[in-house]
């Protein structure tokens, strides 16, 4: 699953309290998340991983954002030195990052989304 996440639209309130347990994520992007877009493919094969982040960066050129994506263990490692890749956070279990992560991550070896 992917989720973008942008300033300035939303119910802001609503987004705090879903996201209350992810303090570092403003400190990383360097303003206050108030909305998200979720981007989901609830399915187990390859492919529907490749299309999932794939469909998420063609939304993200449309509408913008940051994508937060959830990562397995021993991602980050790798994930830190992709294009695009914003910041790492939540003791390595969640990137932020463009759509040029996304499209970046989805051409190396060990892509998966957490599902």
């Amino acid at each position: 699953m992917v989720y973008l996440m942008g300033p300035g639209v939303g119910d802001e309130n609503l987004f705090e309290a879903e996201h209350a347990d992810e303090p570092e994520v403003e400190t990383i992007l360097g303003f206050r998340p108030t909305h998200a877009v979720n981007v989901s493919a609830c399915a187990n094969r390859e492919i529907d991983h490749v299309a999932t982040a794939l469909l998420t960066a063609t939304v993200m050129d449309v509408i913008g954002g940051v994508a937060k994506a959830e990562l397995l263990d021993e991602q980050a490692s790798f994930i830190a030195g992709l294009p695009g890749v914003v910041g790492i956070a939540d003791d390595d279990w969640m990137a932020l990052g463009t759509a040029e992560f996304l499209r970046s991550w989805v051409g190396h070896p060990a892509f998966r989304l957490v599902k």
